[in-house]
Protein backbone atom coordinates (compact mmCIF):
# COMPACT_ATOMS: atom_id res chain seq x y z
CA UNK A 1 0.00 0.00 0.00
CA UNK A 2 1.21 3.51 -1.12
CA UNK A 3 2.25 5.76 1.71
CA UNK A 4 2.04 8.77 0.30
CA UNK A 5 -0.93 11.26 0.36
CA UNK A 6 -3.14 10.36 -2.78
CA UNK A 7 -4.51 14.02 -4.39
CA UNK A 8 -7.11 13.07 -6.76
CA UNK A 9 -8.43 16.14 -9.02
CA UNK A 10 -11.61 15.54 -10.20
CA UNK A 11 -14.89 16.36 -11.81
CA UNK A 12 -17.02 14.44 -14.21
CA UNK A 13 -17.41 18.12 -16.02
CA UNK A 14 -14.80 19.46 -19.06
CA UNK A 15 -13.65 22.57 -18.56
CA UNK A 16 -14.13 22.71 -14.86
CA UNK A 17 -10.20 23.72 -14.16
CA UNK A 18 -9.27 20.34 -13.22
CA UNK A 19 -5.77 20.28 -14.93
CA UNK A 20 -5.12 23.88 -13.84
CA UNK A 21 -5.86 22.98 -10.35
CA UNK A 22 -3.72 19.78 -10.55
CA UNK A 23 -0.19 21.73 -12.06
CA UNK A 24 -0.50 24.33 -9.30
CA UNK A 25 -0.81 22.43 -6.53
CA UNK A 26 2.29 20.38 -7.60
CA UNK A 27 4.70 22.96 -8.47
CA UNK A 28 3.38 24.30 -4.98
CA UNK A 29 3.87 20.87 -3.49
CA UNK A 30 7.53 20.73 -5.11
CA UNK A 31 8.56 24.69 -4.48
CA UNK A 32 7.36 23.34 -0.50
CA UNK A 33 9.93 20.97 -0.66
CA UNK A 34 7.68 17.69 -0.95
CA UNK A 35 8.16 15.19 -3.60
CA UNK A 36 5.60 14.67 -5.79
CA UNK A 37 4.71 11.99 -8.61
CA UNK A 38 1.96 12.67 -10.93
CA UNK A 39 -0.59 10.55 -12.89
CA UNK A 40 -2.37 11.47 -15.78
CA UNK A 41 -5.54 9.99 -16.52
CA UNK A 42 -6.81 12.19 -19.11
CA UNK A 43 -5.67 9.80 -21.48
CA UNK A 44 -6.67 11.77 -24.71
CA UNK A 45 -5.64 15.52 -23.49
CA UNK A 46 -3.33 14.72 -21.31
CA UNK A 47 -2.83 18.50 -20.05
CA UNK A 48 -0.61 17.60 -17.19
CA UNK A 49 1.81 15.40 -18.84
CA UNK A 50 2.21 17.93 -21.39
CA UNK A 51 3.19 20.40 -19.09
CA UNK A 52 5.71 18.98 -17.24
CA UNK A 53 7.46 18.03 -20.69
CA UNK A 54 7.13 21.63 -21.76
CA UNK A 55 9.21 22.94 -18.61
CA UNK A 56 11.74 20.67 -18.68
CA UNK A 57 12.63 21.77 -22.49
CA UNK A 58 11.77 25.48 -20.79
CA UNK A 59 14.13 24.93 -17.73
CA UNK A 60 17.28 23.31 -20.21
CA UNK A 61 16.85 25.99 -22.59
CA UNK A 62 16.92 28.77 -20.07
CA UNK A 63 19.69 27.41 -17.85
CA UNK A 64 17.32 27.39 -14.78
CA UNK A 65 16.78 24.80 -11.71
CA UNK A 66 13.57 23.96 -11.71
CA UNK A 67 11.50 21.45 -9.29
CA UNK A 68 10.39 18.59 -11.09
CA UNK A 69 8.08 15.93 -10.21
CA UNK A 70 8.94 12.27 -10.42
CA UNK A 71 7.84 10.97 -13.94
CA UNK A 72 5.40 7.80 -13.42
CA UNK A 73 5.61 6.53 -16.84
CA UNK A 74 2.25 4.85 -18.35
CA UNK A 75 1.59 2.54 -21.65
CA UNK A 76 -1.31 4.12 -23.43
CA UNK A 77 -3.89 2.86 -21.15
CA UNK A 78 -6.92 3.79 -23.62
CA UNK A 79 -4.93 0.59 -25.98
CA UNK A 80 -5.38 -1.78 -23.11
CA UNK A 81 -8.27 -4.24 -22.15
CA UNK A 82 -10.43 -3.19 -19.00
CA UNK A 83 -8.70 -5.20 -16.37
CA UNK A 84 -4.69 -5.31 -18.10
CA UNK A 85 -5.43 -0.86 -18.07
CA UNK A 86 -6.43 -1.24 -14.06
CA UNK A 87 -3.33 -3.25 -13.32
CA UNK A 88 -1.22 -1.06 -14.76
CA UNK A 89 -2.31 1.67 -13.01
CA UNK A 90 -2.25 -0.24 -9.65
CA UNK A 91 0.87 -0.79 -10.93
CA UNK A 92 1.97 3.29 -11.49
CA UNK A 93 0.50 4.01 -7.70
CA UNK A 94 2.91 1.39 -6.67
CA UNK A 95 6.07 2.98 -8.35
CA UNK A 96 5.16 5.88 -7.00
CA UNK A 97 4.62 5.30 -3.56
CA UNK A 98 8.14 6.60 -2.44
CA UNK A 99 6.94 10.12 -3.32
CA UNK A 100 5.12 12.62 -0.36
CA UNK A 101 1.92 12.76 -2.71
CA UNK A 102 0.59 11.33 -6.05
CA UNK A 103 -1.25 13.94 -7.50
CA UNK A 104 -3.95 12.59 -10.35
CA UNK A 105 -5.83 14.03 -12.61
CA UNK A 106 -8.74 12.88 -13.65
CA UNK A 107 -10.88 13.42 -17.05
CA UNK A 108 -13.88 14.99 -18.02
CA UNK A 109 -16.55 11.89 -17.17
CA UNK A 110 -16.74 8.68 -15.58
CA UNK A 111 -14.19 6.02 -16.44
CA UNK A 112 -13.25 2.85 -14.38
CA UNK A 113 -9.60 4.70 -13.89
CA UNK A 114 -10.86 7.21 -12.70
CA UNK A 115 -12.98 5.50 -10.25
CA UNK A 116 -10.33 3.07 -8.94
CA UNK A 117 -8.48 6.49 -8.49
CA UNK A 118 -11.28 8.44 -6.57
CA UNK A 119 -11.00 5.15 -4.41
CA UNK A 120 -7.26 5.41 -3.63
CA UNK A 121 -7.78 9.03 -2.71
CA UNK A 122 -6.94 10.79 0.65
CA UNK A 123 -8.02 13.97 -0.53
CA UNK A 124 -10.88 14.72 -3.13
CA UNK A 125 -10.62 17.96 -4.56
CA UNK A 126 -13.08 19.61 -7.25
CA UNK A 127 -12.62 22.76 -9.03
CA UNK A 128 -16.24 23.84 -9.86
CA UNK A 129 -16.73 27.16 -11.86
CA UNK A 130 -18.61 29.33 -10.47
CA UNK A 131 -22.36 28.56 -11.87
CA UNK A 132 -25.42 26.84 -11.57
CA UNK A 133 -24.54 24.56 -14.91
CA UNK A 134 -20.93 23.42 -12.88
CA UNK A 135 -23.08 23.04 -9.82
CA UNK A 136 -25.63 20.21 -11.53
CA UNK A 137 -23.10 17.27 -11.35
CA UNK A 138 -22.92 18.14 -7.20
CA UNK A 139 -26.79 18.71 -6.81
CA UNK A 140 -30.39 18.60 -8.68
CA UNK A 141 -32.22 21.76 -7.88
CA UNK A 142 -35.98 22.67 -8.21
CA UNK A 143 -36.24 24.12 -11.43
CA UNK A 144 -38.99 26.67 -9.85
CA UNK A 145 -37.54 27.58 -6.65
CA UNK A 146 -33.77 26.40 -6.77
CA UNK A 147 -33.88 24.63 -3.85
CA UNK A 148 -31.64 21.84 -3.21
CA UNK A 149 -33.27 18.35 -4.05
CA UNK A 150 -30.76 15.82 -3.94
CA UNK A 151 -27.08 15.00 -4.93
CA UNK A 152 -26.22 14.45 -8.40
CA UNK A 153 -24.08 11.98 -10.38
CA UNK A 154 -20.63 13.17 -9.49
CA UNK A 155 -21.51 13.83 -5.43
CA UNK A 156 -22.66 10.05 -6.07
CA UNK A 157 -19.58 8.72 -7.80
CA UNK A 158 -17.56 10.35 -4.66
CA UNK A 159 -19.97 9.10 -1.75
CA UNK A 160 -19.45 5.90 -2.69
CA UNK A 161 -15.45 6.00 -3.29
CA UNK A 162 -15.17 6.95 0.10
CA UNK A 163 -17.57 4.44 1.58
CA UNK A 164 -15.47 1.74 -0.26
CA UNK A 165 -12.01 3.31 0.72
CA UNK A 166 -13.39 3.39 5.21
CA UNK A 167 -14.20 -0.27 4.32
CA UNK A 168 -11.46 -1.44 3.13
CA UNK A 169 -8.58 0.62 4.97
CA UNK A 170 -10.79 2.33 7.47
CA UNK A 171 -9.56 5.73 6.60
CA UNK A 172 -11.97 8.65 5.82
CA UNK A 173 -11.28 10.98 2.79
CA UNK A 174 -11.24 14.32 2.70
CA UNK A 175 -13.67 16.08 -0.06
CA UNK A 176 -13.14 20.07 -0.96
CA UNK A 177 -14.95 21.81 -3.71
CA UNK A 178 -13.13 25.16 -4.75
CA UNK A 179 -15.18 27.72 -6.21
CA UNK A 180 -13.00 28.03 -9.15
CA UNK A 181 -12.90 31.01 -11.66
CA UNK A 182 -15.02 33.30 -9.77
CA UNK A 183 -16.94 35.93 -11.62
CA UNK A 184 -16.93 39.55 -10.71
CA UNK A 185 -20.35 40.22 -11.32
CA UNK A 186 -24.23 38.26 -11.38
CA UNK A 187 -23.93 39.06 -7.20
CA UNK A 188 -27.32 37.75 -7.07
CA UNK A 189 -26.65 34.52 -8.73
CA UNK A 190 -23.44 34.02 -6.61
CA UNK A 191 -24.76 34.14 -3.66
CA UNK A 192 -28.04 31.62 -4.60
CA UNK A 193 -25.15 29.48 -5.53
CA UNK A 194 -23.14 29.65 -2.56
CA UNK A 195 -26.39 28.87 -0.31
CA UNK A 196 -27.00 25.80 -2.25
CA UNK A 197 -23.45 24.83 -2.22
CA UNK A 198 -23.52 24.80 1.98
CA UNK A 199 -26.48 23.18 2.13
CA UNK A 200 -25.07 20.77 -0.27
CA UNK A 201 -21.62 19.93 1.71
CA UNK A 202 -23.43 19.94 4.79
CA UNK A 203 -25.54 17.06 3.52
CA UNK A 204 -22.71 15.09 1.92
CA UNK A 205 -19.69 15.84 3.82
CA UNK A 206 -17.24 18.15 1.82
CA UNK A 207 -15.36 21.57 2.49
CA UNK A 208 -15.74 24.76 0.57
CA UNK A 209 -12.24 26.12 -0.86
CA UNK A 210 -10.79 28.89 -2.82
CA UNK A 211 -10.14 28.48 -6.33
CA UNK A 212 -7.97 30.20 -8.64
CA UNK A 213 -9.93 33.29 -10.50
CA UNK A 214 -9.78 33.55 -14.24
CA UNK A 215 -6.03 35.04 -14.33
CA UNK A 216 -4.28 35.85 -17.39
CA UNK A 217 -0.99 34.78 -16.27
CA UNK A 218 -1.83 31.51 -15.65
CA UNK A 219 -2.58 31.19 -19.14
CA UNK A 220 0.84 33.09 -20.18
CA UNK A 221 2.30 30.47 -18.19
CA UNK A 222 1.13 27.64 -19.00
CA UNK A 223 2.88 27.06 -22.54
CA UNK A 224 6.32 27.50 -20.64
CA UNK A 225 5.57 24.74 -18.02
CA UNK A 226 5.61 27.34 -15.31
CA UNK A 227 2.98 28.85 -12.44
CA UNK A 228 3.15 31.50 -10.54
CA UNK A 229 5.09 29.50 -7.85
CA UNK A 230 8.18 29.45 -10.21
CA UNK A 231 8.71 32.77 -10.48
CA UNK A 232 11.69 34.00 -9.27
CA UNK A 233 14.52 36.69 -10.73
CA UNK A 234 16.31 33.67 -12.68
CA UNK A 235 12.77 32.06 -13.86
CA UNK A 236 10.70 34.63 -15.60
CA UNK A 237 9.76 34.56 -18.73
CA UNK A 238 7.33 37.45 -19.24
CA UNK A 239 7.67 40.54 -17.35
CA UNK A 240 6.49 40.64 -13.45
CA UNK A 241 3.57 43.02 -12.57
CA UNK A 242 1.79 43.25 -9.02
CA UNK A 243 -1.13 41.37 -10.09
CA UNK A 244 1.30 38.53 -10.33
CA UNK A 245 1.77 38.81 -6.43
CA UNK A 246 -2.11 38.69 -6.28
CA UNK A 247 -2.25 35.24 -7.77
CA UNK A 248 0.76 33.94 -5.79
CA UNK A 249 -1.31 34.46 -2.53
CA UNK A 250 -4.23 33.06 -4.15
CA UNK A 251 -2.37 29.91 -4.61
CA UNK A 252 -1.43 30.28 -1.43
CA UNK A 253 -4.40 30.67 0.01
CA UNK A 254 -6.18 27.32 -1.70
CA UNK A 255 -2.69 24.94 -0.98
CA UNK A 256 -3.74 26.06 2.61
CA UNK A 257 -7.45 25.36 2.57
CA UNK A 258 -6.26 22.07 1.54
CA UNK A 259 -4.14 21.70 4.70
CA UNK A 260 -1.42 21.11 2.70
CA UNK A 261 2.16 22.43 3.23
CA UNK A 262 2.94 26.09 2.10
CA UNK A 263 4.70 26.94 -1.31
CA UNK A 264 7.87 27.58 0.47
CA UNK A 265 10.03 30.73 1.61
CA UNK A 266 8.97 32.64 -1.88
CA UNK A 267 7.84 36.48 -0.75
CA UNK A 268 11.48 37.15 -1.85
CA UNK A 269 11.32 35.49 -4.74
CA UNK A 270 7.63 36.53 -6.03
CA UNK A 271 8.39 40.05 -7.99
CA UNK A 272 12.00 41.16 -6.66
Amino acid sequence: MSQAHVIVVGNEKGGAGKSTIAIHLVTALLHGGASVAVIDLDLRQQSMGGFFKHRAVWAKSADAVLPMPMDVELPSLGNLEPDAAMAELAAAFARAESADFIVVDTPGGDTALSRDAHGRADLIVTPMNDSFVDFELLGQVDPVTLDLVKPSIYAETVWEARKAKAMARGKSVDWVVLRNRLATTEARNRKRLEERMIALAKRVGFRIGPGLRDRVIYRELFPFGLTVADLSPGVRPIPVALSHIAARQELRALVQSLGLVETGPEEARAAS
